[in-house]
């Protein structure tokens, strides 16, 4: 018998939901299965801490700074919670592409850290929050147990925990790994500006001051600002205005809140402003988006 692969064990999963493109919430493990049969335009998102893995085909992911190119057999991890763009750029109905993405567990990482010894490597690392490296089969089968053992009550309460800490564990282990303690570390300045991101959306509707915010994790302004934008690869105003943006999309296509409404909650004191920006992000207005969405 041929032994059972992630690919396989993904593809079987969608297959059983029924679900021939998009993507799948797979409830009992936390994760989240995408397919898709064609390659995809544009579209903008906020990716949180996690883990992706492409399994087949390819997809382009990235901000205004940067962009990677993730193709079969590659996984990326996301560090800080990042507004991005990304595209399915290779997918056909007869190798779709298929991908798995599992949020991270930052308090089960922190709790593994302290027994993997710092890197010693020298050379300077980039500190752009969006990390992409090869995938080992060990981490591929570790996956592939999770997903099988949250097929079981049984299973799901007493093995699948054991395998979560064990893929974790791997990521500190391996290429993704550095990337990572860099996060944890309490005083690093990825941990710093995490801090800082992690500030801005708590108070999502208030104007930032960058001063304040360099205050509150221990960096002068010009320090915070120009690591702010290596990290996250973007201003601290930019991304907030990104989330923002991306928040009130979501508040269009979920609620019946008026526009001006969700404009306002979301920190724009202008409707008109809003509908600016909101065009120049989505190429459509707030109105004309959210009947699109109704259509859909």
């Amino acid at each position: 018998m041929t032994p059972e692969t992630l690919l396989n064990r993904v593809s079987k999963a969608l297959d059983q939901s029924v679900l021939r493109k998009g993507v799948l919430f797979h409830e009992d493990s936390g994760a989240h299965l995408l397919r898709h049969e064609t390659p995809t335009a544009l579209d903008a998102a906020v990716y949180r801490p996690l883990l992706c893995l492409v399994l087949q085909g390819a997809k382009e992911v990235g901000t205004s700074a940067k962009t990677l190119t993730v193709r079969a057999g590659q996984s990326l991890i996301v560090s800080h919670a990042l507004p991005v763009t990304s595209r399915i750029t290779q997918a056909t109905p007869q190798t779709p592409y298929i991908a798995l993405v599992l949020p991270l567990d930052l308090d089960l990482l922190r709790s593994l850290s302290h027994a993997v010894s710092p890197s010693e490597e020298t050379r300077p690392s980039d500190p752009f929050s969006i990390h992409l490296c090869d995938t080992d089969e060990d981490m591929k089968d570790a996956l592939r147990r999770y997903l099988g053992q949250c097929g079981t009550n049984a299973a799901r309460r007493l093995l699948a925990p054991i395998t979560a800490r064990e893929i974790h564990a791997r990521l500190l282990l391996g290429p993704h790994g550095e990337t990572l303690q860099k996060l944890l570390w309490h005083e690093s300045t990825a941990s710093r500006i995490f801090k800082a991101t992690r500030d801005i959306q708590t108070h999502l509707a208030k104007t930032i001051v960058v001063t304040d915010l360099a205050r509150s994790v221990g960096m002068s302004n010009s320090a915070f600002f120009e690591q702010f934008r290596a990290v996250t690869g973007t201003s601290p105003l930019q991304y907030q205005k990104e989330l923002r943006l991306l928040r009130a999309r979501d508040a269009l296509q979920t609620s019946s809140a008026k526009v001006s409404e969700i404009a306002f909650f979301v920190g724009y004191q202008s409707s008109a402003q809003f509908s600016r920006e909101y065009s120049r992000k989505f190429g459509q207005s707030p109105r004309e988006d959210r009947e699109l969405a109704l259509v859909g």
